[in-house]
């Protein structure tokens, strides 16, 4: 037991509280059981005696300076305690001594954190492994239910029984790539990766927006590029149902992760996850998963893009070999894969092209009668004419056959691409150095669209010399050259690259070069058949000579040259012999 007078008069205690006076007293007397009676007696007229002040009533706050000696228990912490001001209201000890009370009941809580940290963790594991394969069960997919929110709000609206043959004319119209993506998006396909390879609107996203409806997308995510490579990562996660670790609660115990990997480091992680996932599912649905990345043109063609590319490709092409996943990449633009071919083995390449012109008519007839408020005596002629200028594009087709004139619609189309089309590689004469560059690549791109354009009069003429005796003239294809060819005519090799990113021309699997589309083929025809665009051709080129030699030629000024004075330059092809022959 310790004095508290000892304690009260090292911390200037002031005693002097009637209340807490008559509490020390209540308690020196409980705390000495065996006190004699007489000694209580005596105790309380001496401290009467020896305050008498105390009696007298006290101002509030005053400062006192004298001290009570009193006598209170010390309990350390974790040794229990009892009653009263020393104690805690009850006892509870584990050993006899505090020390190793204290000590078991740390080692006793932080075991119970442990526990419960290791189990939390363990489920929250497997919960990300749960939920990443929820993304795969047939029914909601983030992608599909956005691209098929119109039809299921409109089915009913579309196909009311006013007109019960109105169906969607991709019902009607099948094409011939059709069946091999279905089979890839059903996961038939195993042992390959592909990419779908074709200009902007050509359907390459329909038909598989299509094959994922027809299976309720059992199996399969979708999610779409960017250029920025953390709105790609959020992307993902939503495709695969992934946190990427941002919901876990593990954070209040540990230091964050490194992200000095940035957002690549997050989209190995959910690849692993995924890995994981494919696994699982695999032994279960007896054929691999399906991923589809859509646009990857979009990526930036620098080394953080093509790095990404890289990264999901080594992906492809170890699941592909494994046979637990199947990636599906498309792309409009040719430097996707001509990046990926580099380092590729179980690739496939498939080509999407637009609609020949039978298949063109057929669908623009279909897309026309199931229009709301359609004509209904629409001519088949104009119908034709319109599909000869906008060709076999289905997102040209479709604006076609949704407007009230389909000839006006077509014409307008062509306008349009043509004023873009001067927009991007218009001429100009007598142009300064400052746009020397920029018009450089307008005069090597009209080059070759001007050899387009003559391979399409030639085309044009054989058909009309050979075949007059028939009464259908069969279809013209689009007039194409090697990659090679181009570079040639174009005495460029970096120019092809940006031209098939505008969406001037595209390139296929087998490298060759043709315009994107129709429209382009007659825009820039109508541009090259005017009267002076040969000489204006010539006058730009020879003028991006001129300031080229210019750069290339170096001005001499003399100082101090007065009238009638000569300056002579002499260039010696023998001064190194003669300061030679001078040093020896």
């Amino acid at each position: 037991m310790l004095s508290i007078s000892r304690v009260a008069s090292r911390l200037q205690w002031p005693l002097r509280s009637r209340t807490f006076q008559t509490s020390l007293r209540y308690y020196s007397e409980s705390s000495h059981p065996s006190s004699a009676p007489g000694e209580k007696e005596r105790t309380r007229p001496a401290q009467s005696t020896i305050h008498p002040a105390q009696n007298l009533p006290l101002a509030k706050h005053e400062v006192q300076e004298r001290s009570e000696a009193i006598n209170i228990p010390f309990n350390p912490p974790g040794g229990g305690g009892g009653p009263g001001p020393g104690g805690s209201g009850g006892s509870f000890q584990f050993t006899g001594s505090p020390f190793f009370d204290a000590t078991l009941t740390t080692l006793v809580g932080l075991g119970v954190v442990f526990v419960g940290g290791v189990a939390y963790l363990r489920w929250y594991k497997k919960n990300v492994l749960d939920k990443i394969e929820l993304a795969f069960e047939p029914g909601y997919d983030p992608a599909l239910e956005v691209a098929r929110h119109y039809d299921t709000t409109h089915k009913d609206a579309e196909l009311g029984l006013e007109d019960p043959d109105s169906v969607p004319w991709t019902e009607h119209l099948r094409r011939r790539e059709q069946d091999r993506i279905d089979r890839m998006v059903k996961g038939e396909e195993v042992g390959h990766y592909y990419v779908l390879l074709g200009p902007k609107g050509s359907g390459k996203g329909t038909m598989i927006y299509d094959s994922m409806s027809a299976i309720k997308a059992d199996g399969v995510a979708m999610c779409d590029a960017h250029p920025d490579l953390e709105v790609f990562r959020l992307r993902l996660g939503k495709a695969l149902n992934y946190e990427y670790n941002e919901d876990s609660q593990t954070g209040l115990f540990q230091r964050r992760d490194p992200r000095e990997g940035g957002a690549a480091l997050d989209i190995e992680r959910a690849l692993n996850k995924l890995e994981k996932v494919a696994l699982r599912c695999a032994k279960r649905r007896h054929k691999p998963l399906v991923l589809i990345i859509n646009n990857v043109h979009y990526f930036n063609n620098d080394e953080a893009g093509r790095n990404m590319l890289l990264q999901l490709q080594q992906r492809a092409e170890a699941w592909a070999a494994s046979g637990i996943m199947t990636m599906i990449f498309s792309t409009d633009d040719f430097w996707p894969f001509h990046v990926m071919r580099k380092f590729t083995c179980n690739i496939h390449v498939l080509s999407i092209s637009d609609l020949d012109t039978r298949e063109a008519l057929h669908a623009c007839t279909r897309m026309r009668a199931n229009v709301k408020n359609k004509i209904e005596h629409h001519d088949h002629d104009q119908i034709k004419e319109a599909v000869s200028i906008v060709g076999g594009r289905l997102s040209y087709l479709n604006k076609v056959a949704s407007s009230k004139d389909v000839l006006e619609m077509s014409n307008s189309l062509l306008e349009i691409e043509k004023a873009w089309l001067l927009s991007q590689i218009g001429l100009i004469q007598d142009c300064d150095d400052d746009v020397m560059d920029e018009q450089k690549w307008s005069s090597c791109s009209w080059l070759l669209l001007q050899e387009f354009v003559k391979m399409r009069q030639e085309q044009e003429k054989e058909r009309d010399e050979g075949l007059q005796s028939l009464d259908q003239l069969p279809d013209l294809p689009m007039p194409s050259l090697p990659y090679y060819k181009c570079r040639q005519i174009m005495t460029r090799a970096d120019f092809l690259e940006e031209l098939d990113r505008v969406n001037i021309i595209s390139i296929d699997m087998n490298h060759n070069v043709r315009p994107d589309s129709m429209l382009i083929l007659l825009a820039a025809r109508q541009v090259v058949e005017m009267e002076n665009f040969e000489e204006v051709l010539n006058s730009v080129r020879d003028r991006i000579d001129e300031i080229e030699s210019l750069h290339r030629t170096r001005e001499l000024t003399f100082k101090d040259v007065d009238k009638g004075d000569r300056i002579r330059l002499v260039v010696d092809k023998g001064g190194a012999e003669l300061l030679e022959s001078k040093r020896l």
